[in-house]
Formats: C-alpha cells, sequence, structure tokens
C-alpha cells in the first residue's frame, strides 16, 4: 500500500473527487489534487532499509466554505495515523473563484520482501 493509494480511498469515501491535470469541462465546486513530494528511507545502520516514508501535499479547492471540509479531511488523516507536517490557506483565487487550503502529510511504511517468485 502506498500513500497515495490510501488518500485515494479515503477521499473517495470523504465524498471528495481528486483530480489531476486539466479539466476538459467545468471543474467541480470542491476537489483535491495529490502531489507527490518525496519517498526516503527513515534512518538505518545496517545499510539495509527496513522502512520508507513517503509524503504528499494535498490541495483541497472549495468554492464554498472550506473549513468544514478541511475539518473532516484532518480528522480523517489523524484517525488514520498519517503524519501531518503542514496546514496552510494559501488563498482565495479571485479568477476561478475557489478558495486553495494545502495540507502536507506523510507516513511510514515497513519495506517489504522484494524476493520474486520464480
Amino acid at each position: 500500500m502506498s500513500l497515495l493509494s490510501e488518500l485515494t480511498t479515503m477521499f473517495e469515501d470523504l465524498g471528495i473527487p481528486v483530480e489531476t491535470g486539466v479539466f476538459s469541462g467545468k471543474p467541480p465546486e470542491m476537489y483535491a489534487v495529490f502531489t507527490p513530494l518525496s519517498d526516503t528511507f527513515e534512518s538505518f545502520a545496517d545499510n539495509v532499509p527496513n522502512n520508507e516514508i513517503q509524503e504528499v501535499r494535498i490541495s483541497l479547492f472549495n468554492k464554498g466554505n472550506y473549513i468544514k471540509t478541511k475539518n473532516s479531511i484532518i480528522r480523517t488523516l489523524l484517525t488514520s495515523e498519517i503524519t501531518i507536517t503542514e496546514r496552510r490557506y494559501i488563498g482565495y483565487e479571485t479568477d476561478t473563484g475557489f478558495h486553495h487550503y494545502l495540507v502536507d502529510c506523510s507516513k511510514c511504511y515497513e519495506i517489504q520482501d522484494l524476493e520474486t517468485e520464480i
């Protein structure tokens, strides 16, 4: 499992569409964009990493009251044991009418055995 797949499932359960790229039609009144930030190995002493830390930026775009949605996302992330590293209101985009809010998050995953079956 990856952080991106966890977030996608989480946002589907919250009823928030996840978009990537350019809209061909009219965008929804609210949506999120996920941007992977980094995949790093946790510190290790024996040259064999056991964990990988994945970081993703969630950009929330909402034409209505974004605060209720933001709070719902924050509660869901915290109950899913996903670490929130930053939260920030970016601003109101006058040309599109969207409020833009971002949440950076990370999660540590154990590295699976990479042997292949023959």
